[in-house]
C-alpha cells in the first residue's frame, strides 16, 4: 500500500489506464473491463483493476493538475511497479482544423509548470511519450478509423488563463490545451517506463465549441477503446 492508493501487493497490472476524473475511471471499470475489482477509494479517487480481451489491466482516476497526477503516477511507479501509463483525457483544441471529438495522439507536452523548474532548474526539458506506445496508438487509430492527429499538446497549471498563453503555443504548433501530459512524461523518464497521453478534444478555445460535463464523463468510448487496444497489443 502507498499513502493515497490502498492496494494490496499484485492488486494493480502493470498497465493503468490513468482518467483524471475518477467516475470516467469507473465508467471504463463498467463498460469496459470484465470481472472489474476496486482496489482503490481513498479520497473518492477510484482505481480498478479487470481484464480486456484476457489482458490484466487497471484503470486509476488522477484528480486535476500535475500536482495531483505526480503523485498517483509515483505511487504507481514506485510502490506499484507499473510499467505502462497511457492517460485518457480531454483537452481544448487551439488548432483550426482539429475539431470536437477528435483525438490528439501527444507527441510531446509542452508546459508552463513550476514543477519543471524545480527540478531542472535553469536546464530545459522536453517531455515526449514512449515510442512503442505513441506508434502502438498511431496504426491501432488508423485500423479503427478514428479522426485524430500525432501533435504537441501543452499541459497548463491553469485553466482560467486571462493571458491567453495559448496563442503562443498555437504559433509552435501545439494542439490542444491540458493539465497532466507533461508530469506523466517527466515522471515516466524518471522512472524508466513507458506512458502516453490520448486526448479527446472537448472544447475549441478558438471557435468557442464544446460538449458537456456529462458528455466528456460518459462518450469518449473512441478515445477509451483506443487507449485499451494500445495497453494490451
Amino acid at each position: 500500500m502507498s499513502t493515497h492508493i490502498n492496494a494490496p501487493e499484485g492488486a494493480i497490472a502493470d498497465t493503468v489506464l490513468l482518467p483524471g476524473d475518477p467516475l470516467r475511471a469507473k465508467f471504463i471499470a463498467e463498460n469496459f473491463l470484465e470481472n472489474p475489482v476496486c482496489y482503490n477509494e481513498v479520497r473518492g479517487m477510484f482505481g480498478f483493476t479487470g481484464t480486456y480481451k484476457g489482458k490484466k489491466v487497471s484503470v486509476q482516476g488522477t484528480g486535476m493538475g500535475q500536482p495531483s497526477l505526480a503523485i498517483y503516477v509515483q505511487e504507481l511507479f514506485e510502490f506499484y511497479n507499473v510499467q505502462k501509463a497511457i492517460r485518457v483525457g480531454t483537452c481544448g483544441a487551439i488548432k483550426d482544423d482539429i475539431h470536437v471529438k477528435d483525438i490528439i495522439l501527444a507527441n510531446g507536452a509542452c508546459t508552463d509548470s513550476s514543477l519543471q523548474s524545480q527540478r531542472f532548474g535553469l536546464l530545459h526539458y522536453a517531455p515526449v511519450p514512449s515510442f512503442e506506445l505513441l506508434d502502438k496508438a498511431y496504426h491501432k487509430a488508423k485500423e479503427m478509423g478514428l479522426s485524430f492527429t500525432v501533435a504537441p499538446c501543452a499541459s497548463s497549471d491553469r485553466f482560467y488563463d486571462e493571458n491567453s498563453n495559448w496563442k503562443l503555443w498555437k504559433k509552435y504548433g501545439v494542439a490542444g490545451i491540458e493539465m497532466e501530459a507533461a508530469e506523466l512524461y517527466t515522471l515516466a523518464a524518471q522512472f524508466n517506463r513507458k506512458a502516453l497521453a490520448i486526448l479527446t478534444v472537448s472544447d475549441h478555445i478558438v471557435t468557442g465549441e464544446a460538449t458537456s460535463a456529462e458528455e466528456r464523463q460518459k462518450t469518449f468510448t473512441d478515445m477509451m477503446k483506443l487507449a485499451l487496444e494500445t495497453a494490451i497489443n
